[in-house]
């Protein structure tokens, strides 16, 4: 148990960031998954952008690696280019 007033406080901040980052990174993989469940090629180029944003913004935060993020990428681009 934390004895210091400081040590408290970021328990508390934490558990915060941590329930935060569970819901963005659910959140891209549902995206991730329904992207690469879609047979449209139309509907998926113009879903592709948002997947990449949300992909970019957890590698920003740290909550992905940044190699993590680039592979998804990747394999995303080419999934979606396969479908035209």
């Amino acid at each position: 148990m934390a004895h210091h007033k400081s040590a408290q406080k970021r328990i508390r901040q934490d558990a915060v960031i941590r329930l935060r980052n569970r819901y963005y990174k659910k959140s891209a993989r549902t995206a991730i998954a329904k992207l690469r469940a879609m047979t449209d090629s139309k509907e998926a180029k113009t879903f592709l952008p948002k997947v990449i944003s949300m992909i970019d913004r957890l590698a920003k935060r740290n909550t992905w690696h940044s190699n993590k993020a680039s592979n998804l990428k990747s394999k995303l681009t080419n999934h979606v280019a396969k479908l035209a």
